[in-house]
């Protein structure tokens, strides 16, 4: 198969185990060029459990708090069918789009990834109403790659729980950032995603992609 163009994405800097810009310098020096810029936001969680608690803001603890007042449970789960039927309805409403992976393609990764691939949820009574995939990407950072929630549960604040619960769980494995993910399209930002993202600490950090034109 014939192609004229490559594009590569480069993740944060906080994915790198020695942080350094070599890469995108080499491909810049052989003609890549800036196709677009992302921001993704990133909780540094390598830092004292009082730094952590302090970045995060007031309105997040009493979701939090609201959240455990209405018996939510948080725990890992291997139900990625309930999971994905939430997924897909909450990205129809909110974005009119479909998942990057379909249910089996995920299932696959998971079986494939058993340890990198983990599923947090939260449930009310005996219901997933809200869940979070997280790929565990290298010995830094997790990624929170799919979030969602049922939005009939969403006064009950499933998801700042779930985060905090996710803080955690990351901080006892070892790990050093949460990657939220971009809060941008195509470079234009949606500030109350942003806002959420910052209230639990997160910072911005590019996501850049280069083009080179072969």
């Amino acid at each position: 198969n014939e192609f004229n163009t490559i594009t590569i994405t480069i993740p944060p800097i906080i994915y790198s185990v020695v942080p350094s810009d070599y890469f995108e310098f080499s491909l810049l020096k052989i003609g890549a060029y800036p196709e677009k810029s992302e921001m993704s936001s990133v909780v540094n969680l390598n830092l004292s459990i009082h730094e952590i608690k302090a970045n995060i803001k007031s309105s997040h603890r009493q979701a939090e708090r609201k959240a455990e007042r209405h018996g939510i449970i948080i725990k890992e789960s291997n139900d990625y069918k309930t999971f994905y039927s939430i997924l897909v309805r909450n990205l129809e409403l909110r974005h009119e789009v479909r998942p990057t992976h379909t249910l089996t393609e995920l299932q696959k990764l998971v079986k494939l990834f058993p340890e990198q691939i983990i599923l947090h949820t939260a449930y009310h009574k005996d219901n997933m109403i809200a869940g979070i995939v997280n790929f565990v990407c290298n010995d830094n950072t997790v990624l929170a790659f799919y979030i969602c929630h049922d939005h009939q549960y969403q006064d009950y604040r499933p998801l700042n729980l779930l985060f905090l619960h996710i803080f955690d769980w990351v901080i006892k494995g070892g790990y050093k950032f949460y990657d939220f993910g971009i809060f941008t399209v195509n470079e234009e930002p949606n500030y109350g995603l942003a806002r959420f993202k910052e209230n639990f600490g997160a910072n911005g950090y590019f996501r850049k992609t280069l083009r080179i034109d072969i």
